[in-house]
């Protein structure tokens, strides 16, 4: 593979996603297709954008002449762009629908048009909906529960209808939730972290007892090179840890980094409409290709911790 286009890779996860390909396909060109919203940053590449074989074009994805332009000649497509953020979904659903499922299906179209050999389609373990007890494996029926999750489970289906009706060569990869340097700070970990370092408030959604598992972000690229490796296309691949922690912990575990006060630095507030309790995914799947979690939470919550201290500007127009 020579040619790849990665989408979204400006933001959190899709940036560390470049920095690993770079290093894996040394003779490779990679062009990487960001609308640049709110959650992307073009520091997000520092170091990557000056190697010579790496470019940003700027654009959405929904742009259906823009996606036919950039798969020309590419050998293989990382597909991690989305709209990801659960609250945002609630009140700006369309926007979930327009750049998850309507940019997802321009993607696919293009990919056909112009043969793209090889492509990797990044969803969520949010497409299974909540599970009480074990854990979701690959053939379980999607049951989505919010906008967000429904817009990613519609990108799914199109993935499997573009598998199916045209053979496309694609691998969907399903990943519980990330955590890692650069993400923003809509999420739990980012958001606990600035609010604690600040001195605000640490505001958590309801009781604080809904449970997540947490990946690093490292591992979830690593999980990527692998199925690009050794995995089999036309199938789906769940990417996780058995990592699990309440909200309320993750609340706990920052306090204690920040020197913060909990049961004084934590407030709750008004729960989402609706919050799966709790999401978990077996990744035996994956892991008989040989792949398996190198990175813990707790024991990488300390450089985290220290990472968005060093660069706690970049999101001081961010309220909490």
């Amino acid at each position: 593979m020579n040619n790849f286009l990665i989408t979204g890779g400006a933001g959190f996860i899709g940036s560390h996603v470049v920095d690993r390909m770079l290093r894996q396909y040394p003779q490779a060109n990679f062009t990487i297709l960001d609308k640049m919203t709110y959650a992307a940053d073009i520091r997000n590449l520092d170091g990557m954008l000056d190697w010579q074989r790496c470019s940003l074009v700027v654009g959405d994805l929904a742009d259906f002449a823009l996606c036919t332009r950039v798969t020309r000649n590419i050998d293989c497509v990382l597909h991690l762009a989305a709209e990801s953020h659960v609250d945002n979904s609630f009140g700006n659903s369309l926007q979930f629908t327009h750049s998850n499922t309507l940019g997802t299906h321009a993607l696919l179209e293009a990919c056909r048009i112009n043969a793209v050999p090889r492509m990797i389609h990044v969803s969520t373990d949010e497409v299974y909906g909540e599970i009480a007890e074990g854990a979701h494996v690959e053939t379980d029926m999607l049951n989505p529960t919010n906008p967000y999750s429904a817009s990613k489970a519609g990108a799914d289906m199109m993935v499997i209808s573009y598998i199916h009706s045209f053979k496309l060569p694609i691998t969907i990869v399903r990943g519980n939730n990330i955590f890692g340097t650069r993400q923003f700070p809509e999420k739990i970990i980012p958001k606990f972290t600035l609010q604690a370092l600040a001195g605000d408030k640490l505001t958590l959604h309801g009781n604080g007892e809904n449970r997540r598992r947490f990946l690093a972000v490292e591992d979830f690229a690593e999980a990527l090179v692998v199925l690009l490796e050794r995995g089999r296309c036309g199938e789906i691949y769940n990417v996780g840890t058995e990592h699990e922690f309440r909200n309320i912990d993750i609340a706990r575990m920052i306090c204690d980094q920040t020197g913060r006060n909990f049961d004084e630095a934590v407030t709750f507030v008004s729960d989402r409409p609706f919050n799966d309790f709790r999401y978990a995914m077996d990744s035996s799947k994956l892991q008989a290709l040989g792949w398996a979690p190198q990175k813990h939470l707790i024991d990488s919550l300390p450089a985290l911790v220290a990472w968005y201290a060093k660069n706690s500007t970049r999101y001081a127009s961010i309220g909490g």
